[in-house]
């Protein structure tokens, strides 16, 4: 959703940013009882800027693109050859995109095809990995799970470097059921699979992928399972809805403004598997934190800076128009809050990544297990703000990231190229645009210059990092 914007003649129009450096590990108060607000700054914050060092080939929304739009990737390690590493991104209605550490393409699959001619077709909006799956016996296989939005349903491709078609093959059961949907009259609304992070849990050794759900506030646990034919299929274990109003301070009702008919949706989400802890975007609302099997209280720890502000929403325009601010919000979010994703450092503290759409900024959290943080609490229990960064221009052919809906870090060894690990961000504006096409790609960012810009120490360890109190 884009809430308080004054146009928008395409989906390019719409700001956003990917990233944040997170933790979220905090007893903040829940919507039902919050704290007072947190005091508010008068405009952006200065952030330092990283350049990437590689951009992927722009796609085009449009038929002659093949209605190709970047969404989300996942870095995928080849531990045998890490600089034969790849990037698995999903691209909508022209549907999967895999690439190499030199952001070339290697492989491009298909979105299914619509079942019937009034029906949707399929559109894959985020894409996860889940390492080592136990196929059959003595046989495992690392998957990317993809979120087909259009078919409400999960597509699952097991990754093969040495396959000669390709890294990619569709191992999704054809008797894989809808997440969400009822039957086709229903998938055709598209309040479908919308967002999508996995999890291994490290108890059970199962592994599931939790999917969220378009224009609703729903988030489902499926258990992914393999089948005897060699197919994964998966099921649903429960369910969990997040709110969709909130009382505030003052004592009033909130409820973000958007089409009618349309809630607060979750899409960036992540989940820490030291713990399994869940990390959801909800875009207009703000990060929530809970347990990845869905069985806990879902705790909101950081709020955008709209939280609160009442909106009018104006059919014509399809754009909401906001009313005064009344300082209930965040100071580090601008909805929407978009693609989440955590980066382990080797000494045991955590970081997420948050998407901060409305600003183009990265907002940066800490999370450290077992050390204290000069509050005489442990870390593990306060989200500490260590932060931000964007990222800009590179040079006038490789252009910063903007609008962008995803993102994926991986801190490991990436051989050559990325020694030091990698970050990649969708940018949804690639530059230089052709005739006013809709054109969005993905930007290859060296992950030590992000490291550098958040004061990372070579150790994993932060300096100056502030509490979180919202």
């Amino acid at each position: 959703m884009t809430p308080f914007r004054t146009a928008r003649p395409t989906a390019a129009t719409t700001l956003a940013v990917c990233a944040a450096l997170a933790t979220l590990v905090a007893a903040a108060p829940a919507p039902a009882a919050p704290a007072a607000p947190a005091a508010r700054q008068d405009g952006p914050r200065p952030l330092p800027a990283v350049t990437p060092r590689a951009e992927t080939a722009t796609l085009y929304d449009d038929e002659q693109g093949g209605n190709a739009n970047a969404d989300d990737p996942a870095i995928w390690r080849d531990p045998a050859a890490p600089d034969d590493s790849l990037v698995i991104a999903t691209a909508k209605e022209g549907g999967l995109r895999v690439y190499g550490l030199d952001a070339r393409l290697v492989q491009s699959l298909p979105a299914p095809s619509a079942p019937g001619p009034d029906d949707a077709p399929g559109r894959f909006n985020n894409v996860d990995l889940v390492h080592g799956l136990r196929l059959s016996p003595g046989r495992t296989a690392d998957l990317a799970v993809t979120s087909d939005r259009g078919h409400d349903r999960l597509r699952i491709h097991r990754i093969d470097p040495s396959r000669p078609g390709g890294p990619l093959t569709d191992v999704t059961d054809p008797a894989a059921p809808r997440v969400f949907s009822a039957d086709q009259d229903e998938v055709n609304e598209q309040t479908t699979a919308y967002g999508l992070a996995t999890w291994t849990d490290r108890r059970s050794g199962r592994s599931y992928a939790l999917a969220s759900r378009r224009n609703r506030t729903s988030v489902a646990l499926l258990e992914l399972l393999p089948t005897r034919s060699g197919t994964v299929t998966y099921r649903k274990v429960r369910s969990l809805d997040l709110p969709s109003a909130f009382r505030l301070p003052d004592g009033t009702s909130w409820t973000p403004c958007g089409e009618p008919g349309e809630l607060p949706q979750v899409e960036g989400m992540v989940v820490d598997p030291a713990d399994g802890t869940l990390y959801a975007g909800q875009e207009d609302v703000g990060i929530w934190r809970m347990p990845a099997d869905l069985r806990g209280k879902p705790v909101l720890v950081d709020r955008v800076r709209e939280y609160g502000v009442p909106g009018t929403y104006d059919e014509e325009s399809e754009e909401c128009a906001p009313g005064k601010d009344p300082g209930f919000g965040g100071t580090r979010l601008s909805a929407d809050v978009e693609g989440l994703t955590l980066l382990p450092e080797r000494n045991g503290d955590r970081y997420l990544l948050a998407s901060s759409q409305g600003d183009d900024t990265f907002a940066a959290y800490a999370r450290r297990t077992g050390r204290e943080n000069g509050t005489g609490r442990e870390n593990g229990t306060v989200p500490v703000y260590a932060g931000g960064f964007r990222v800009t221009a590179a040079s006038a052919t490789l252009d910063g990231a903007e609008v962008c809906d995803g993102a994926a870090v991986l801190n490991e060894p990436l051989g050559s190229r990325y020694p030091g690990g990698l970050l990649v961000v969708q940018d949804g504006s690639a530059a230089p645009a052709q005739d006013e096409r809709e054109a969005t790609g993905f930007k290859f960012v060296d992950l030590r210059k992000v490291r550098g810009a958040l004061g990372l120490t070579g150790a994993g360890g932060r300096t100056g990092a502030e509490e979180v109190t919202e």
